[in-house]
């Protein structure tokens, strides 16, 4: 069993690096997560004054959320499937435009215990971010705890906004 403890001290960490730079430049951000089951969010929530630059997010788990939640907002690329660098890259736009955030985070991938419908194992996922630049991550654990793999795929997310919008703020 894997602790369950999933807002570990670097989520918090990350997410407290992530509102000084979304605050220092009056940014927003708005998440479309799926295998993170609302990590991303939870992280970001957690840091005092988060109602400043944190919009809103959702859990895009099933193609029922995926139409409930952001059909429409942007032209999905063809052949689209789920836990790809596309689907990432769609979620994180998608937020962008249905929130009318500065940034958004997407992500998309296999918890755990087992693989995905298309063959990508336990630990495998995408993330991406999408603003006035765009990046994306693939990140494999190799662990097939689905707990742990949560965990893990909201820390890769983090540190990709983090490090986008570091980037960002020195041009």
């Amino acid at each position: 069993m894997s602790d369950t403890t999933a807002l570990t001290p670097r989520l918090i960490e990350l997410a407290a690096r992530a509102a000084e730079l979304l605050q220092a430049e009056r940014e927003t951000v708005g998440v479309c997560e799926g295998a993170a089951g609302g990590l991303i969010s939870a992280a970001l929530l957690s840091v005092p004054g988060a109602s400043s630059y944190f919009l809103g997010g959702g859990v895009i788990y099933t193609l029922a959320a995926s139409r409930g939640f952001i059909a429409g907002a942007v032209k999905p690329p063809e052949n689209l499937r789920g836990a790809s660098e596309p689907w990432a890259l769609h979620l994180a736009r998608s937020a962008v435009v249905k929130l009318g955030a500065n940034w958004g985070i997407g992500e998309g991938g296999a918890a755990g215990p087992t693989g995905n419908r298309y063959g990508d194992p336990a630990g495998h996922a995408w993330v991406a971010i999408a603003g006035s630049r765009e990046a994306t991550r693939r990140v494999l654990t190799g662990d097939d705890d689905r707990v742990r793999n949560m965990a893990a795929f909201a820390e890769a997310a983090l540190e990709l906004l983090v490090k986008t919008l570091e980037a960002d703020a020195t041009l």
